[in-house]
Protein backbone atom coordinates (compact mmCIF):
# COMPACT_ATOMS: atom_id res chain seq x y z
CA UNK A 1 0.00 0.00 0.00
CA UNK A 2 1.51 3.69 -0.55
CA UNK A 3 1.97 5.02 2.87
CA UNK A 4 2.65 8.81 4.09
CA UNK A 5 4.34 9.52 7.57
CA UNK A 6 4.19 12.77 8.84
CA UNK A 7 7.13 13.10 11.15
CA UNK A 8 10.93 11.94 11.05
CA UNK A 9 11.38 11.47 14.85
CA UNK A 10 12.03 8.67 16.53
CA UNK A 11 8.40 6.93 16.20
CA UNK A 12 8.19 8.61 12.47
CA UNK A 13 11.67 7.47 11.32
CA UNK A 14 10.90 4.08 12.88
CA UNK A 15 7.24 3.38 11.39
CA UNK A 16 8.32 4.82 7.61
CA UNK A 17 11.30 2.44 7.65
CA UNK A 18 9.51 -0.61 9.10
CA UNK A 19 6.40 -0.04 6.63
CA UNK A 20 9.37 -0.32 3.86
CA UNK A 21 10.60 -3.26 5.27
CA UNK A 22 7.16 -4.85 5.65
CA UNK A 23 6.41 -4.10 1.53
CA UNK A 24 5.00 -0.89 1.60
CA UNK A 25 6.02 2.21 -0.87
CA UNK A 26 6.17 5.20 2.25
CA UNK A 27 6.87 8.91 2.33
CA UNK A 28 8.20 9.72 5.15
CA UNK A 29 7.61 14.18 5.70
CA UNK A 30 8.72 16.60 8.01
CA UNK A 31 9.32 20.85 7.42
CA UNK A 32 12.43 20.42 8.89
CA UNK A 33 14.54 21.09 5.58
CA UNK A 34 17.91 19.97 6.91
CA UNK A 35 16.73 17.03 8.49
CA UNK A 36 15.24 15.81 5.52
CA UNK A 37 18.38 16.88 3.28
CA UNK A 38 20.67 14.47 6.23
CA UNK A 39 18.00 11.62 5.97
CA UNK A 40 18.14 11.69 1.68
CA UNK A 41 21.83 11.12 1.94
CA UNK A 42 21.86 8.53 4.21
CA UNK A 43 22.59 10.22 6.97
CA UNK A 44 20.56 8.65 10.21
CA UNK A 45 19.58 11.76 12.89
CA UNK A 46 18.94 9.00 16.00
CA UNK A 47 20.91 6.17 17.20
CA UNK A 48 18.58 2.98 16.67
CA UNK A 49 19.48 -0.59 15.86
CA UNK A 50 18.85 -1.36 12.60
CA UNK A 51 17.39 1.24 11.31
CA UNK A 52 20.49 2.23 9.43
CA UNK A 53 20.31 -0.79 7.64
CA UNK A 54 16.84 -0.36 6.68
CA UNK A 55 17.00 3.07 5.55
CA UNK A 56 20.20 2.22 3.39
CA UNK A 57 18.04 -0.67 1.97
CA UNK A 58 14.79 1.07 0.91
CA UNK A 59 15.64 4.42 0.44
CA UNK A 60 15.13 5.94 -3.10
CA UNK A 61 13.03 2.77 -3.31
CA UNK A 62 9.85 2.20 -1.47
CA UNK A 63 11.20 4.71 1.17
CA UNK A 64 11.93 8.55 0.28
CA UNK A 65 11.59 11.31 2.20
CA UNK A 66 10.15 14.62 1.79
CA UNK A 67 8.88 18.46 3.01
CA UNK A 68 5.83 18.02 1.11
CA UNK A 69 2.63 17.05 3.42
CA UNK A 70 0.37 17.54 0.29
CA UNK A 71 2.28 15.58 -1.90
CA UNK A 72 2.69 12.93 0.38
CA UNK A 73 -1.17 12.74 1.23
CA UNK A 74 -2.52 13.14 -2.47
CA UNK A 75 -0.34 9.94 -3.43
CA UNK A 76 -0.91 7.98 0.14
CA UNK A 77 -4.05 5.53 1.06
CA UNK A 78 -3.34 6.06 4.77
CA UNK A 79 -1.59 8.87 6.14
CA UNK A 80 0.21 8.63 9.99
CA UNK A 81 0.48 11.44 12.17
CA UNK A 82 3.19 10.92 14.08
CA UNK A 83 4.56 14.52 15.43
CA UNK A 84 5.63 15.05 18.62
CA UNK A 85 2.98 16.32 21.46
CA UNK A 86 5.04 17.61 24.25
CA UNK A 87 3.62 18.43 27.86
CA UNK A 88 2.51 22.39 27.76
CA UNK A 89 2.56 24.46 31.23
CA UNK A 90 -0.37 22.58 32.80
CA UNK A 91 0.91 18.89 31.99
CA UNK A 92 -1.51 18.10 29.27
CA UNK A 93 -0.34 17.09 25.79
CA UNK A 94 0.28 20.28 23.37
CA UNK A 95 -1.51 19.04 20.20
CA UNK A 96 -0.60 21.95 18.01
CA UNK A 97 1.55 20.01 15.77
CA UNK A 98 -0.76 17.29 15.51
CA UNK A 99 -3.35 20.43 14.82
CA UNK A 100 -0.97 22.15 12.54
CA UNK A 101 -0.64 18.77 10.29
CA UNK A 102 -4.22 18.00 10.32
CA UNK A 103 -4.70 21.54 8.71
CA UNK A 104 -2.13 20.78 6.00
CA UNK A 105 -3.62 17.20 5.25
CA UNK A 106 -7.46 18.82 5.21
CA UNK A 107 -6.21 20.87 1.63
CA UNK A 108 -4.86 18.23 -0.09
CA UNK A 109 -7.70 15.52 0.52
CA UNK A 110 -8.80 14.48 -3.37
CA UNK A 111 -10.63 11.43 -2.36
CA UNK A 112 -10.78 9.10 0.40
CA UNK A 113 -8.10 8.61 2.85
CA UNK A 114 -7.62 7.06 6.47
CA UNK A 115 -5.83 9.74 8.50
CA UNK A 116 -3.88 7.51 11.70
CA UNK A 117 -2.95 9.10 14.89
CA UNK A 118 -0.27 7.37 16.00
CA UNK A 119 1.61 9.70 18.32
CA UNK A 120 0.41 9.66 22.03
CA UNK A 121 -2.02 11.68 22.44
CA UNK A 122 -4.85 11.41 25.03
CA UNK A 123 -8.34 9.84 25.04
CA UNK A 124 -10.81 11.88 22.50
CA UNK A 125 -7.90 13.04 20.19
CA UNK A 126 -9.37 11.59 16.75
CA UNK A 127 -12.32 13.44 17.65
CA UNK A 128 -10.41 16.57 17.73
CA UNK A 129 -8.77 15.29 14.66
CA UNK A 130 -12.31 15.02 12.67
CA UNK A 131 -13.65 18.53 13.58
CA UNK A 132 -10.32 19.93 12.73
CA UNK A 133 -9.92 18.18 9.39
CA UNK A 134 -13.21 19.40 8.46
CA UNK A 135 -13.23 22.77 9.71
CA UNK A 136 -10.32 23.48 7.52
CA UNK A 137 -11.87 22.46 4.60
CA UNK A 138 -12.11 18.51 4.18
CA UNK A 139 -14.90 17.38 2.40
CA UNK A 140 -17.37 15.03 4.84
CA UNK A 141 -16.63 11.36 3.21
CA UNK A 142 -13.50 12.11 1.93
CA UNK A 143 -11.57 10.85 5.15
CA UNK A 144 -12.11 8.54 8.22
CA UNK A 145 -9.36 8.62 11.23
CA UNK A 146 -8.02 6.05 13.31
CA UNK A 147 -6.08 5.54 16.34
CA UNK A 148 -2.94 2.79 16.01
CA UNK A 149 -0.82 3.88 19.39
CA UNK A 150 3.04 2.66 19.20
CA UNK A 151 4.93 0.86 21.57
CA UNK A 152 8.12 1.39 20.47
CA UNK A 153 11.17 1.41 23.19
CA UNK A 154 13.93 3.45 22.18
CA UNK A 155 17.45 1.07 21.27
CA UNK A 156 14.63 -1.89 20.22
CA UNK A 157 12.17 0.52 18.36
CA UNK A 158 12.50 -1.76 15.00
CA UNK A 159 12.66 -5.03 16.86
CA UNK A 160 9.45 -3.99 18.41
CA UNK A 161 7.53 -2.53 15.26
CA UNK A 162 8.23 -6.19 13.26
CA UNK A 163 8.15 -8.12 16.55
CA UNK A 164 4.96 -6.80 18.41
CA UNK A 165 3.34 -7.87 21.87
CA UNK A 166 0.36 -6.61 19.61
CA UNK A 167 -1.22 -4.02 17.06
CA UNK A 168 -3.57 -2.09 18.92
CA UNK A 169 -5.94 -0.74 16.07
CA UNK A 170 -8.86 1.86 16.91
CA UNK A 171 -11.82 2.12 14.33
CA UNK A 172 -14.79 3.57 14.37
CA UNK A 173 -15.54 2.28 10.91
CA UNK A 174 -15.14 -0.83 8.96
CA UNK A 175 -12.77 0.64 6.41
CA UNK A 176 -10.78 2.32 8.21
CA UNK A 177 -10.21 -1.54 10.04
CA UNK A 178 -9.97 -2.79 6.83
CA UNK A 179 -6.76 -0.33 5.56
CA UNK A 180 -5.29 -1.27 8.99
CA UNK A 181 -5.70 -4.81 8.84
CA UNK A 182 -4.10 -4.97 5.36
CA UNK A 183 -1.56 -2.58 5.79
CA UNK A 184 -0.32 -4.50 8.67
CA UNK A 185 -0.99 -8.31 6.75
CA UNK A 186 2.69 -8.99 7.03
CA UNK A 187 3.07 -9.35 10.53
CA UNK A 188 -0.45 -10.64 11.77
CA UNK A 189 -0.57 -13.69 9.09
CA UNK A 190 3.26 -14.10 9.75
CA UNK A 191 3.88 -13.95 5.77
CA UNK A 192 6.99 -11.54 6.40
CA UNK A 193 8.60 -13.67 9.23
CA UNK A 194 9.08 -16.15 6.15
CA UNK A 195 11.16 -14.35 4.52
CA UNK A 196 15.07 -14.06 3.59
CA UNK A 197 17.61 -11.27 5.22
CA UNK A 198 14.77 -9.85 7.55
CA UNK A 199 15.63 -8.07 10.71
CA UNK A 200 16.72 -11.04 13.22
CA UNK A 201 13.68 -12.03 15.61
CA UNK A 202 15.05 -11.30 19.12
CA UNK A 203 14.83 -13.99 22.21
CA UNK A 204 11.08 -15.05 22.46
CA UNK A 205 9.65 -13.17 19.85
CA UNK A 206 5.89 -14.68 18.24
CA UNK A 207 5.98 -15.06 14.80
CA UNK A 208 2.71 -13.64 14.47
CA UNK A 209 1.72 -10.57 15.68
CA UNK A 210 -1.52 -10.21 17.62
CA UNK A 211 -4.09 -7.56 16.44
CA UNK A 212 -6.37 -6.00 18.96
CA UNK A 213 -9.21 -3.72 17.30
CA UNK A 214 -11.02 -1.50 19.52
CA UNK A 215 -12.60 1.80 19.42
CA UNK A 216 -10.53 4.85 18.35
CA UNK A 217 -11.14 6.08 22.49
CA UNK A 218 -10.12 2.36 24.13
CA UNK A 219 -7.15 2.44 21.87
CA UNK A 220 -5.98 6.11 22.45
CA UNK A 221 -6.53 4.90 26.04
CA UNK A 222 -4.63 1.65 26.07
CA UNK A 223 -1.69 3.94 24.94
CA UNK A 224 -1.57 6.35 27.99
CA UNK A 225 -2.65 3.32 30.65
CA UNK A 226 0.15 1.12 29.22
CA UNK A 227 3.19 4.04 29.79
CA UNK A 228 1.40 5.11 33.07
CA UNK A 229 1.17 1.37 34.37
CA UNK A 230 4.74 0.85 33.67
CA UNK A 231 5.93 3.99 35.16
CA UNK A 232 4.10 2.77 38.17
CA UNK A 233 6.46 -0.88 38.28
CA UNK A 234 9.15 1.38 38.39
CA UNK A 235 8.16 3.68 41.00
CA UNK A 236 7.15 0.83 43.48
CA UNK A 237 10.48 -1.13 42.90
CA UNK A 238 12.18 2.21 43.79
CA UNK A 239 9.83 2.81 46.75
CA UNK A 240 10.66 -0.76 48.01
CA UNK A 241 14.35 -0.42 47.08
CA UNK A 242 14.58 2.10 49.81
CA UNK A 243 12.59 0.05 52.11
CA UNK A 244 14.60 -2.81 51.80
CA UNK A 245 17.82 -1.00 51.78
CA UNK A 246 16.52 0.46 55.40
CA UNK A 247 16.16 -3.27 56.67
CA UNK A 248 18.93 -4.37 55.60
CA UNK A 249 17.43 -6.69 52.76
CA UNK A 250 18.75 -7.06 49.03
CA UNK A 251 16.35 -5.27 46.55
CA UNK A 252 17.71 -7.83 43.71
CA UNK A 253 16.96 -10.86 46.04
CA UNK A 254 13.66 -9.60 46.37
CA UNK A 255 12.39 -8.77 43.04
CA UNK A 256 13.40 -12.03 42.16
CA UNK A 257 11.54 -13.46 44.17
CA UNK A 258 8.15 -10.95 43.83
CA UNK A 259 8.91 -10.89 39.60
CA UNK A 260 8.62 -14.77 39.45
CA UNK A 261 5.05 -14.50 40.48
CA UNK A 262 3.63 -15.04 36.81
CA UNK A 263 0.81 -12.47 37.29
CA UNK A 264 3.44 -9.92 38.08
CA UNK A 265 6.81 -10.73 35.94
CA UNK A 266 9.94 -9.50 36.11
CA UNK A 267 9.86 -7.00 33.73
CA UNK A 268 11.07 -3.11 35.04
CA UNK A 269 11.46 -4.52 38.50
CA UNK A 270 14.78 -3.24 38.26
CA UNK A 271 15.81 -0.72 41.16
CA UNK A 272 17.78 2.58 39.74
CA UNK A 273 17.58 6.11 39.74
CA UNK A 274 13.99 6.26 38.14
CA UNK A 275 12.27 6.73 34.74
CA UNK A 276 13.00 9.53 32.08
CA UNK A 277 12.85 10.16 27.95
CA UNK A 278 10.28 11.18 25.79
CA UNK A 279 7.49 9.39 27.00
CA UNK A 280 7.13 8.22 30.58
CA UNK A 281 7.30 11.32 32.58
CA UNK A 282 5.34 13.14 29.77
CA UNK A 283 2.51 10.58 29.19
CA UNK A 284 2.18 9.89 32.97
CA UNK A 285 1.37 13.94 33.57
CA UNK A 286 -0.91 14.31 30.45
CA UNK A 287 -2.78 10.83 31.64
CA UNK A 288 -3.00 12.44 35.02
CA UNK A 289 -4.46 15.49 33.52
CA UNK A 290 -7.42 13.24 31.16
CA UNK A 291 -8.24 11.67 34.59
CA UNK A 292 -8.43 15.83 36.27
CA UNK A 293 -10.47 17.26 33.59
CA UNK A 294 -12.98 13.66 33.37
CA UNK A 295 -13.55 14.50 37.36
CA UNK A 296 -11.38 11.67 38.22
CA UNK A 297 -8.96 11.37 41.06
CA UNK A 298 -6.25 9.20 39.68
CA UNK A 299 -3.85 10.04 42.90
CA UNK A 300 -1.73 6.81 42.49
CA UNK A 301 -0.01 8.88 39.17
CA UNK A 302 0.63 11.50 41.42
CA UNK A 303 2.98 9.20 43.49
CA UNK A 304 4.51 7.82 40.64
CA UNK A 305 5.76 10.94 39.80
CA UNK A 306 6.76 11.68 43.57
CA UNK A 307 9.09 8.36 43.85
CA UNK A 308 10.66 9.17 40.59
CA UNK A 309 11.54 12.26 41.60
CA UNK A 310 12.73 11.75 44.84
CA UNK A 311 14.94 8.91 43.49
CA UNK A 312 17.50 11.30 42.32
CA UNK A 313 17.58 12.86 45.18
CA UNK A 314 18.17 9.62 47.33
CA UNK A 315 20.92 9.04 45.11
CA UNK A 316 22.40 12.10 45.68
CA UNK A 317 22.58 11.82 49.11
CA UNK A 318 24.31 8.81 48.85
CA UNK A 319 26.99 10.28 46.92
CA UNK A 320 27.25 12.75 49.24
CA UNK A 321 27.09 10.32 52.44
CA UNK A 322 30.11 8.57 50.06
CA UNK A 323 32.41 11.20 49.79
CA UNK A 324 31.24 13.82 52.79
CA UNK A 325 31.52 16.85 50.60
CA UNK A 326 31.36 17.72 46.44
CA UNK A 327 32.94 20.57 46.01
CA UNK A 328 36.25 20.17 43.80
CA UNK A 329 35.38 16.26 44.16
CA UNK A 330 36.38 14.79 40.79
CA UNK A 331 34.13 12.20 39.36
CA UNK A 332 33.86 9.34 36.93
CA UNK A 333 30.44 9.64 35.08
CA UNK A 334 29.53 6.45 33.15
CA UNK A 335 26.06 7.18 31.14
CA UNK A 336 24.37 9.83 30.02
CA UNK A 337 21.27 8.91 27.86
CA UNK A 338 18.29 8.07 30.01
CA UNK A 339 18.45 4.30 28.77
CA UNK A 340 20.92 2.13 27.18
CA UNK A 341 21.09 1.38 23.82
CA UNK A 342 20.19 4.90 23.04
CA UNK A 343 21.45 8.40 22.36
CA UNK A 344 18.27 10.07 23.88
CA UNK A 345 19.20 12.47 26.55
CA UNK A 346 15.63 13.72 27.31
CA UNK A 347 14.36 13.90 31.00
CA UNK A 348 17.24 11.80 31.55
CA UNK A 349 18.19 11.40 35.55
CA UNK A 350 21.65 10.80 34.52
CA UNK A 351 21.56 14.81 33.07
CA UNK A 352 19.64 15.88 36.20
CA UNK A 353 21.74 14.31 38.25
CA UNK A 354 25.35 15.39 36.80
CA UNK A 355 23.67 19.18 36.76
CA UNK A 356 22.76 18.98 40.69
CA UNK A 357 26.76 17.98 41.34
CA UNK A 358 28.00 20.52 38.94
CA UNK A 359 26.16 23.06 41.21
CA UNK A 360 27.83 21.61 44.47
CA UNK A 361 31.14 22.31 42.88
CA UNK A 362 31.83 18.83 41.72
CA UNK A 363 33.75 18.57 38.93
CA UNK A 364 32.87 15.64 35.97
CA UNK A 365 34.53 13.65 33.63
CA UNK A 366 31.44 11.75 31.75
CA UNK A 367 31.55 9.07 29.58
CA UNK A 368 28.29 7.50 27.33
CA UNK A 369 28.58 5.30 24.30
CA UNK A 370 26.29 7.37 22.23
CA UNK A 371 25.16 10.26 24.31
CA UNK A 372 27.87 12.41 24.39
CA UNK A 373 27.30 14.81 21.38
CA UNK A 374 24.11 15.65 22.56
CA UNK A 375 25.02 15.91 26.30
CA UNK A 376 27.42 18.23 25.04
CA UNK A 377 24.95 20.64 23.42
CA UNK A 378 23.22 20.48 27.04
CA UNK A 379 25.64 20.95 29.53
CA UNK A 380 28.23 22.84 27.97
CA UNK A 381 31.82 23.05 29.05
CA UNK A 382 31.55 24.39 32.18
CA UNK A 383 33.27 21.90 34.95
CA UNK A 384 32.39 18.70 33.13
CA UNK A 385 35.10 17.02 30.61
CA UNK A 386 34.10 14.39 28.09
CA UNK A 387 36.42 11.37 28.23
CA UNK A 388 37.34 8.71 25.49
CA UNK A 389 36.00 5.92 27.12
CA UNK A 390 35.23 4.36 30.55
CA UNK A 391 38.57 4.07 31.98
CA UNK A 392 39.55 7.35 30.60
CA UNK A 393 36.63 8.67 32.68
CA UNK A 394 38.39 6.61 35.87
CA UNK A 395 41.68 8.13 35.51
CA UNK A 396 42.36 9.99 38.65
CA UNK A 397 38.86 10.64 39.57
CA UNK A 398 38.12 10.53 43.26
CA UNK A 399 34.68 7.94 42.66
CA UNK A 400 32.77 6.62 39.87
CA UNK A 401 29.30 6.53 39.09
CA UNK A 402 27.11 4.53 37.34
CA UNK A 403 23.94 6.42 35.57
CA UNK A 404 23.01 4.55 32.66
CA UNK A 405 22.72 0.37 32.42
CA UNK A 406 24.77 -0.23 29.13
CA UNK A 407 26.22 -3.21 28.76
CA UNK A 408 29.62 -2.65 28.81
CA UNK A 409 29.45 -0.97 31.46
CA UNK A 410 28.57 -4.44 33.51
CA UNK A 411 31.96 -6.08 32.07
CA UNK A 412 34.39 -3.30 33.31
CA UNK A 413 37.93 -4.75 34.70
CA UNK A 414 37.15 -3.97 38.23
CA UNK A 415 40.44 -4.20 39.04
CA UNK A 416 41.68 -1.94 36.75
CA UNK A 417 38.83 0.76 38.25
CA UNK A 418 40.34 -0.54 41.27
CA UNK A 419 43.92 1.21 40.15
CA UNK A 420 42.70 4.06 38.49
CA UNK A 421 40.19 5.86 40.98
CA UNK A 422 41.74 7.82 43.60
CA UNK A 423 39.82 6.37 46.05
CA UNK A 424 38.09 3.03 45.37
CA UNK A 425 34.36 4.41 45.50
CA UNK A 426 32.35 2.88 43.20
CA UNK A 427 28.56 4.64 43.64
CA UNK A 428 25.86 2.20 40.99
CA UNK A 429 22.73 3.82 40.50
CA UNK A 430 21.81 0.54 38.13
CA UNK A 431 22.95 -1.91 40.35
CA UNK A 432 24.88 -3.91 37.35
CA UNK A 433 27.68 -5.42 39.64
CA UNK A 434 26.72 -8.05 42.27
CA UNK A 435 28.43 -7.03 45.71
CA UNK A 436 30.53 -10.13 46.28
CA UNK A 437 32.41 -9.14 43.12
CA UNK A 438 33.14 -5.67 44.08
CA UNK A 439 34.65 -6.60 48.17
CA UNK A 440 36.85 -8.44 45.81
CA UNK A 441 37.45 -6.37 43.67
CA UNK A 442 38.92 -4.01 46.60
CA UNK A 443 36.03 -1.30 46.51
CA UNK A 444 33.80 0.59 48.60
CA UNK A 445 30.57 -0.52 46.76
CA UNK A 446 27.15 1.89 47.35
CA UNK A 447 24.04 0.21 44.97
CA UNK A 448 20.47 1.36 45.18
CA UNK A 449 18.33 -1.07 47.91
CA UNK A 450 21.13 -3.35 48.95
CA UNK A 451 23.69 -2.80 51.35
CA UNK A 452 27.05 -1.10 51.17
CA UNK A 453 29.92 -3.21 51.25
CA UNK A 454 33.29 -2.62 51.51
CA UNK A 455 36.63 -4.82 51.98
CA UNK A 456 37.75 -5.51 55.80
CA UNK A 457 40.74 -3.59 55.79
CA UNK A 458 38.91 -0.64 54.20
CA UNK A 459 35.82 -1.22 57.13
CA UNK A 460 37.68 0.32 59.58
CA UNK A 461 38.91 3.30 58.03
CA UNK A 462 34.87 3.72 56.70
CA UNK A 463 33.64 3.33 60.21
CA UNK A 464 36.09 5.77 61.34
CA UNK A 465 35.09 8.56 58.75
CA UNK A 466 31.28 7.92 59.85
CA UNK A 467 32.48 8.54 63.34
CA UNK A 468 32.73 12.06 62.63
CA UNK A 469 30.76 14.82 62.40
CA UNK A 470 28.98 13.86 59.01
CA UNK A 471 25.74 14.49 58.29
CA UNK A 472 23.84 11.16 58.08
CA UNK A 473 21.23 9.92 55.67
CA UNK A 474 18.12 8.59 58.13
CA UNK A 475 16.08 5.55 57.36
CA UNK A 476 13.67 7.67 55.43
CA UNK A 477 16.82 8.69 53.56
CA UNK A 478 17.40 5.33 52.07
CA UNK A 479 20.02 4.56 55.17
CA UNK A 480 23.07 2.26 53.91
CA UNK A 481 24.27 -0.73 56.03
CA UNK A 482 28.08 -1.10 55.47
CA UNK A 483 29.46 -4.83 55.46
CA UNK A 484 32.88 -6.36 55.02
CA UNK A 485 33.82 -9.22 53.56
CA UNK A 486 33.25 -12.71 55.62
Amino acid sequence: MRIAVIGSGYVGLVSAACFAEIGHEVKCVDNDVNKIAMLQRGEIPIHERHLPELIQRYSGGRLNFSTSVIDAVEKAEAVFITVGTPPSANGEADLSFVEAVAIEIASALREHKVVVEKSTVPVRTCEWLTKSLLLNGARAGSFSVASNPEFLREGTAVSDFLYPDRIVVGVDDELSAAVLEKIYEPLTTGTYYSQKEIIPAPGGASLKARIIVTNAKSAELIKHASNAFLAMKISFVNALANVAESVGADITQVCDGVGSDSRIGPRFLNAGIGYGGSCFPKDVQAFQAVANNCGCDFGMLTEVMRVNTEQRGIFLKKVRSALWTLRGKKLAVLGLAFKADTDDIRESPAIEIIESLLKEGAQVRAYDPAAMAKSRKTLGENGIEYAKNAYDAMDGSDALLILTEWKEFSALDLNRIRSLLKYPIVIDGRNLYEPRQMIEAGLLYHSIGRATVAPKLMLSKTMELNSRDVPKVTSSESTSHTVAAA
